[in-house]
């Protein structure tokens, strides 16, 4: 049972509860607040921008982890199925390496390979 209290400060309504509570919210949003095991997301400048490369590598990654963990999949299954080596899955999932369009093309179907086969199950 999700409990809260609303609290206000400097005129703006604020909803407080647990963080265990917050966890279990971000983690059915597919957000995680916690130390999930995803590469983090590069630091903001001052005026709040992010380096858009950076959080395009790790954004995938993310995806791509997520997706992957998902399906039950280990890094060696899913470089089976996509045809690439595990070690280029490795690099992609750091978030510190940029993955080619064909590459993320291979991937791609390799996820909808694998959606079928455990859709079958």
């Amino acid at each position: 049972m999700l409990r809260t209290q609303t609290i206000e400060i400097d005129g703006a309504r604020l909803v407080v509860m647990t963080e265990r509570d917050y966890n279990d919210l971000t983690k059915a949003a597919g957000r995680a607040s916690v130390d999930d095991g995803l590469p983090a997301f590069p630091q903001a400048d001052k005026d709040g921008n992010m380096p858009a490369v950076e959080y395009a590598r790790v954004s995938i990654a993310r995806d791509i982890i997520r997706q992957r963990r998902e399906l039950g999949l280990s890094q060696q299954d899913l470089a089976n199925l996509a045809g690439v080596r595990q070690e280029t899955i490795s690099r992609i999932e750091t978030g510190k390496h940029s993955a080619g369009v064909e590459t993320i093309d291979k991937l791609a179907k390799a996820f909808k390979k694998a959606g079928k086969k455990a859709a079958a199950r």
